[in-house]
């Protein structure tokens, strides 16, 4: 069975996802460490350079991990 391209990506976000939420569970990183860790990553993107025309990609990339902040959907918010 081929793997459509963006499995990849959904998998890595998943997995990412449930990292976030054990180390939030475990005591290993507070609810506000992990939304720094997520608010890097959405900055990174929105200041990426796209020169190679990859910047309407990186405009969604920095929206859906802001989206997933303001969602809490990686971190069980107490």
């Amino acid at each position: 069975m081929p793997v459509p391209p963006e499995a990849a990506g959904a998998a890595a976000l998943a997995i990412c996802e449930s990292l976030l939420l054990a180390l939030n569970d475990h005591n290993i990183l507070p609810e506000r460490e992990i939304v720094g860790v997520l608010r890097d990553a959405a900055e990174a993107h929105s200041n990426a350079p796209a020169g190679d025309g990859s910047a309407e990609m990186h405009r969604a990339v920095a929206a859906l991990i802001n989206r997933i902040i303001d969602g809490g959907n990686s971190v069980r918010r107490r």
